[in-house]
């Protein structure tokens, strides 16, 4: 029996989805309304932050390993490798963002070691349950690697006008890296999946999508209620 040719309307629809259009709109919001934070506001995005940073690479060793093929693979290990520093442990991700606070006149406990909010814990845990399946992890994951910038954009912005940085290698290294990291996120997308396996990607991303906004309203209300 021949196999039916296989619909990709709900993968393709991804990169114009309303869940992800409703956080990018959030985000934009966030730093009209946000203005010049005091150190003290700032230092709560910092901290809620680093959380998921520090986690995204193990989501990303944890998806690797429920991969089933090689290409897909290597798509998501390139991605591990550039946020481990290519090589060199000193441009990981995380040491590039601590350096970065620091330089802006952060104490490195003040954002490395906050507590995370409940909405910051469900976001982790998001990324943890996802990681444990192929194509939920890959809905994370290419949902994660198209709202990025933007979320990084926001933050930087924000940490601009707190510190009078005019420069920040943090946000620098994602606008150097983002665009590889989206392509590779999106490579396993043009393997042959069917409808069910689309339908299991497109809930991943709208569900990780949902987590962030979530993240930074709890953010925004801890901000106002201080």
């Amino acid at each position: 029996m021949a196999t039916p040719a296989i619909s990709r309307s709900k993968v393709a629809s991804l990169p114009t989805n309303s869940v992800r259009d409703e956080l990018v709109t959030y985000l934009k919001q966030l730093k009209e309304d946000c203005g010049t934070l005091p150190r003290e506001h700032a230092v709560v995005i910092l901290g809620q932050w680093f959380h998921p940073l520090h986690y995204f690479p193990v989501f990303l060793s944890r998806l690797i390993s429920v991969t089933p093929n090689i290409e897909a693979q290597t798509y998501i290990s390139r991605i591990l490798w550039e946020e481990l520093g290519e090589g060199a442990p000193d441009r990981a991700h995380e040491r590039i963002y601590v350096e970065t606070m620091v330089s802006g006149g952060f104490e490195k406990t003040q954002f490395t070691e906050a507590p995370p909010l409940a909405a910051t814990e469900r976001l982790i845990a998001g990324y943890k349950n996802a990681s444990s399946e192929y194509l939920s992890g890959l809905g994370f994951l290419y949902g994660t690697e198209v709202v990025d910038l933007p979320m990084v954009a926001t933050i930087g912005a924000l940490m601009k006008r707190c510190t009078g940085l005019r420069r920040l290698p943090w946000v620098d290294v994602h606008v150097a890296q983002e665009p590889g990291h989206v392509e590779s996120s999106s490579r396993p997308l043009d393997q042959s999946l069917n409808e069910h396996a689309q339908h299991r990607v497109v809930a991943g991303a709208e569900e990780m999508w949902a987590l962030w906004k979530d993240f930074f309203k709890s953010i925004r209300h801890e901000i106002l209620a201080n």
